[in-house]
Protein backbone atom coordinates (compact mmCIF):
# COMPACT_ATOMS: atom_id res chain seq x y z
CA UNK A 1 0.00 0.00 0.00
CA UNK A 2 1.40 3.40 -1.02
CA UNK A 3 0.65 6.22 1.41
CA UNK A 4 1.23 9.94 0.89
CA UNK A 5 1.46 12.30 3.85
CA UNK A 6 0.95 15.96 2.94
CA UNK A 7 2.58 18.06 5.65
CA UNK A 8 5.57 17.14 7.82
CA UNK A 9 4.85 19.33 10.84
CA UNK A 10 4.35 18.01 14.36
CA UNK A 11 1.34 15.88 13.41
CA UNK A 12 2.27 14.95 9.85
CA UNK A 13 5.81 14.07 10.83
CA UNK A 14 4.59 11.96 13.76
CA UNK A 15 2.12 10.11 11.52
CA UNK A 16 4.82 9.43 8.93
CA UNK A 17 7.16 8.10 11.62
CA UNK A 18 4.41 5.94 13.11
CA UNK A 19 3.54 4.50 9.71
CA UNK A 20 7.18 3.66 9.02
CA UNK A 21 7.51 1.90 12.38
CA UNK A 22 4.34 -0.12 11.82
CA UNK A 23 3.67 -3.31 9.90
CA UNK A 24 1.09 -2.18 7.34
CA UNK A 25 3.26 0.09 5.18
CA UNK A 26 7.00 -0.08 4.63
CA UNK A 27 9.05 3.11 4.71
CA UNK A 28 9.66 2.65 0.98
CA UNK A 29 5.88 2.85 0.40
CA UNK A 30 5.57 6.22 2.16
CA UNK A 31 6.09 9.61 0.54
CA UNK A 32 5.95 12.85 2.51
CA UNK A 33 5.49 16.33 1.07
CA UNK A 34 6.35 19.56 2.87
CA UNK A 35 7.24 23.11 1.75
CA UNK A 36 10.36 23.41 3.94
CA UNK A 37 13.36 21.13 3.59
CA UNK A 38 14.50 20.77 7.20
CA UNK A 39 11.63 18.56 8.35
CA UNK A 40 11.98 16.38 5.26
CA UNK A 41 15.70 16.00 5.90
CA UNK A 42 15.03 14.80 9.45
CA UNK A 43 12.53 12.21 8.23
CA UNK A 44 14.91 11.04 5.52
CA UNK A 45 17.74 10.70 8.03
CA UNK A 46 15.55 8.48 10.25
CA UNK A 47 14.05 6.47 7.39
CA UNK A 48 16.35 6.47 4.34
CA UNK A 49 13.86 4.42 2.30
CA UNK A 50 11.10 7.00 2.74
CA UNK A 51 10.49 9.33 -0.21
CA UNK A 52 10.23 13.10 0.32
CA UNK A 53 9.22 15.95 -1.94
CA UNK A 54 8.08 19.58 -2.02
CA UNK A 55 5.43 18.74 -4.60
CA UNK A 56 2.04 17.77 -3.13
CA UNK A 57 0.74 16.55 -6.48
CA UNK A 58 3.76 14.32 -6.97
CA UNK A 59 3.26 12.87 -3.50
CA UNK A 60 -0.45 12.16 -4.02
CA UNK A 61 -0.13 10.78 -7.55
CA UNK A 62 -0.42 6.99 -7.47
CA UNK A 63 -0.96 6.86 -3.69
CA UNK A 64 -3.64 4.53 -2.38
CA UNK A 65 -4.15 6.76 0.65
CA UNK A 66 -3.49 10.49 1.00
CA UNK A 67 -3.23 11.82 4.55
CA UNK A 68 -3.69 15.60 4.74
CA UNK A 69 -1.87 16.86 7.83
CA UNK A 70 -1.94 20.60 7.19
CA UNK A 71 -3.48 23.48 9.13
CA UNK A 72 -7.27 23.84 8.73
CA UNK A 73 -6.94 27.18 6.93
CA UNK A 74 -4.74 25.52 4.28
CA UNK A 75 -7.03 22.56 3.63
CA UNK A 76 -9.03 24.13 0.81
CA UNK A 77 -5.91 25.28 -1.05
CA UNK A 78 -4.09 21.97 -0.63
CA UNK A 79 -7.04 19.63 -1.25
CA UNK A 80 -8.39 21.41 -4.30
CA UNK A 81 -4.95 21.42 -5.95
CA UNK A 82 -4.71 17.62 -5.96
CA UNK A 83 -6.08 15.32 -8.67
CA UNK A 84 -8.21 12.71 -6.91
CA UNK A 85 -8.83 9.21 -8.28
CA UNK A 86 -11.89 7.16 -7.33
CA UNK A 87 -9.67 4.45 -5.89
CA UNK A 88 -7.90 6.79 -3.45
CA UNK A 89 -8.72 7.21 0.23
CA UNK A 90 -8.67 10.77 1.57
CA UNK A 91 -7.69 11.10 5.23
CA UNK A 92 -7.86 14.48 6.94
CA UNK A 93 -6.17 15.34 10.23
CA UNK A 94 -7.67 18.86 10.32
CA UNK A 95 -10.01 18.80 13.32
CA UNK A 96 -12.54 21.46 12.31
CA UNK A 97 -12.91 20.61 8.60
CA UNK A 98 -16.11 18.64 7.96
CA UNK A 99 -16.75 15.90 5.42
CA UNK A 100 -18.98 18.25 3.43
CA UNK A 101 -16.16 20.77 3.25
CA UNK A 102 -13.62 18.11 2.29
CA UNK A 103 -15.88 16.86 -0.50
CA UNK A 104 -16.33 20.40 -1.79
CA UNK A 105 -12.57 21.06 -1.66
CA UNK A 106 -11.76 17.79 -3.46
CA UNK A 107 -14.58 18.16 -5.97
CA UNK A 108 -15.53 14.56 -5.22
CA UNK A 109 -18.66 13.61 -3.27
CA UNK A 110 -18.19 9.82 -3.60
CA UNK A 111 -14.54 9.65 -2.52
CA UNK A 112 -13.90 7.43 0.54
CA UNK A 113 -12.95 9.87 3.29
CA UNK A 114 -11.82 9.72 6.88
CA UNK A 115 -11.38 12.35 9.53
CA UNK A 116 -8.78 11.45 12.13
CA UNK A 117 -8.13 13.22 15.42
CA UNK A 118 -4.91 11.93 17.02
CA UNK A 119 -3.20 13.56 19.97
CA UNK A 120 0.44 14.53 20.33
CA UNK A 121 1.36 11.20 21.97
CA UNK A 122 1.23 9.74 18.47
CA UNK A 123 4.95 10.59 18.33
CA UNK A 124 5.41 7.96 21.08
CA UNK A 125 3.00 5.49 19.41
CA UNK A 126 0.65 6.16 22.33
CA UNK A 127 -2.07 8.33 20.78
CA UNK A 128 -5.80 8.14 21.35
CA UNK A 129 -6.92 8.51 17.74
CA UNK A 130 -10.55 9.21 16.86
CA UNK A 131 -11.70 8.12 13.38
CA UNK A 132 -14.87 9.05 11.48
CA UNK A 133 -15.66 7.73 8.00
CA UNK A 134 -17.73 8.67 4.96
CA UNK A 135 -18.28 6.57 1.82
CA UNK A 136 -15.91 3.97 3.27
CA UNK A 137 -16.32 0.19 3.15
CA UNK A 138 -16.02 -1.92 6.30
CA UNK A 139 -12.63 -3.13 5.02
CA UNK A 140 -11.42 0.45 4.64
CA UNK A 141 -12.62 1.29 8.14
CA UNK A 142 -10.78 -1.74 9.50
CA UNK A 143 -7.64 -0.65 7.63
CA UNK A 144 -7.69 2.78 9.27
CA UNK A 145 -8.29 1.24 12.68
CA UNK A 146 -5.40 -1.17 12.14
CA UNK A 147 -3.04 1.60 10.99
CA UNK A 148 -3.71 3.91 13.91
CA UNK A 149 -3.97 1.14 16.48
CA UNK A 150 -0.26 0.63 15.82
CA UNK A 151 0.22 4.22 17.01
CA UNK A 152 -1.76 3.81 20.23
CA UNK A 153 -5.49 3.22 20.61
CA UNK A 154 -7.94 3.98 17.78
CA UNK A 155 -11.71 4.25 17.93
CA UNK A 156 -14.35 4.65 15.21
CA UNK A 157 -16.93 7.35 15.97
CA UNK A 158 -19.69 9.17 14.07
CA UNK A 159 -18.73 12.58 12.70
CA UNK A 160 -21.20 14.38 14.96
CA UNK A 161 -19.25 13.17 18.02
CA UNK A 162 -15.90 14.54 16.86
CA UNK A 163 -16.16 17.88 18.70
CA UNK A 164 -16.99 16.26 22.04
CA UNK A 165 -14.44 13.45 21.76
CA UNK A 166 -11.71 15.80 20.58
CA UNK A 167 -12.18 17.68 23.82
CA UNK A 168 -11.69 14.46 25.81
CA UNK A 169 -8.85 12.88 23.86
CA UNK A 170 -6.95 15.48 21.83
CA UNK A 171 -7.31 18.54 24.06
CA UNK A 172 -7.52 16.18 27.03
CA UNK A 173 -3.86 15.22 26.87
CA UNK A 174 -3.01 18.81 27.80
CA UNK A 175 -5.16 18.51 30.91
CA UNK A 176 -3.36 15.31 31.89
CA UNK A 177 -0.05 17.12 31.41
CA UNK A 178 -1.34 19.96 33.56
CA UNK A 179 -1.97 17.42 36.33
CA UNK A 180 1.65 16.26 36.03
CA UNK A 181 2.84 19.86 36.21
CA UNK A 182 0.70 20.51 39.29
CA UNK A 183 2.11 17.38 40.94
CA UNK A 184 5.63 18.60 40.23
CA UNK A 185 4.84 21.93 41.89
CA UNK A 186 3.50 20.14 44.95
CA UNK A 187 6.63 17.99 45.05
CA UNK A 188 8.87 21.03 45.01
CA UNK A 189 6.99 22.48 47.98
CA UNK A 190 7.40 19.13 49.74
CA UNK A 191 11.12 19.02 49.05
CA UNK A 192 11.25 16.78 45.96
CA UNK A 193 13.49 17.77 43.06
CA UNK A 194 11.38 18.82 40.01
CA UNK A 195 12.77 16.22 37.62
CA UNK A 196 12.26 13.43 40.14
CA UNK A 197 8.74 14.61 40.94
CA UNK A 198 7.89 14.81 37.23
CA UNK A 199 8.89 11.19 36.68
CA UNK A 200 7.02 10.02 39.78
CA UNK A 201 3.78 11.73 38.84
CA UNK A 202 4.02 10.85 35.14
CA UNK A 203 4.58 7.16 35.90
CA UNK A 204 1.71 7.19 38.40
CA UNK A 205 -0.56 8.69 35.73
CA UNK A 206 0.62 6.08 33.22
CA UNK A 207 -0.03 3.34 35.77
CA UNK A 208 -3.54 4.65 36.42
CA UNK A 209 -4.26 4.57 32.70
CA UNK A 210 -2.96 1.01 32.39
CA UNK A 211 -5.21 -0.14 35.25
CA UNK A 212 -8.26 1.20 33.41
CA UNK A 213 -7.30 0.08 29.90
CA UNK A 214 -6.00 -3.38 30.81
CA UNK A 215 -8.73 -4.37 33.25
CA UNK A 216 -11.84 -2.64 31.88
CA UNK A 217 -12.48 -1.36 35.36
CA UNK A 218 -13.94 1.93 36.62
CA UNK A 219 -11.87 4.79 38.10
CA UNK A 220 -14.04 4.82 41.22
CA UNK A 221 -13.29 1.15 41.87
CA UNK A 222 -9.54 1.75 41.58
CA UNK A 223 -9.72 4.84 43.80
CA UNK A 224 -11.48 2.77 46.48
CA UNK A 225 -8.58 0.31 46.47
CA UNK A 226 -6.17 3.14 47.39
CA UNK A 227 -8.37 4.93 49.91
CA UNK A 228 -8.01 3.11 53.23
CA UNK A 229 -10.64 4.24 55.76
CA UNK A 230 -9.11 6.96 57.90
CA UNK A 231 -6.04 7.00 55.64
CA UNK A 232 -4.09 9.74 53.92
CA UNK A 233 -5.32 9.25 50.34
CA UNK A 234 -8.98 9.86 51.12
CA UNK A 235 -7.98 13.16 52.75
CA UNK A 236 -6.35 14.19 49.50
CA UNK A 237 -9.32 13.05 47.41
CA UNK A 238 -11.72 14.99 49.62
CA UNK A 239 -9.47 18.04 49.44
CA UNK A 240 -9.45 17.86 45.63
CA UNK A 241 -13.24 17.66 45.55
CA UNK A 242 -13.53 20.54 48.03
CA UNK A 243 -11.34 22.65 45.73
CA UNK A 244 -13.43 21.79 42.67
CA UNK A 245 -11.14 19.36 40.85
CA UNK A 246 -13.91 17.38 39.13
CA UNK A 247 -15.82 20.51 38.14
CA UNK A 248 -12.63 22.11 36.80
CA UNK A 249 -11.91 19.13 34.54
CA UNK A 250 -15.51 18.97 33.27
CA UNK A 251 -15.59 22.72 32.63
CA UNK A 252 -12.25 22.60 30.79
CA UNK A 253 -13.44 19.83 28.45
CA UNK A 254 -16.73 21.61 27.78
CA UNK A 255 -14.89 24.87 27.15
CA UNK A 256 -12.59 23.25 24.58
CA UNK A 257 -15.43 22.03 22.33
CA UNK A 258 -15.40 23.86 19.01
Amino acid sequence: MRIAVIGAGNMGGAIARGLAKGTIAKASDIIVSNPSQGKLDRLKAEFPDMSVTHDNRKAAEGADMVILAVKPWLMKEVTSALHWADSQILVSAAAAVTFNELAAFAGETRLPMFRIIPNTAISELASMTLIASRNATPDQERLLLDIFSEMGLAMLIPEEKIAATTSLASCGIAYALKYIQAGMQAGIELGVYPKDGMRMVAQSLKGAAELILNNDTHPAAEIDKVCTPGGYTIRGINSMEHDGFTAAVINAMKASMY
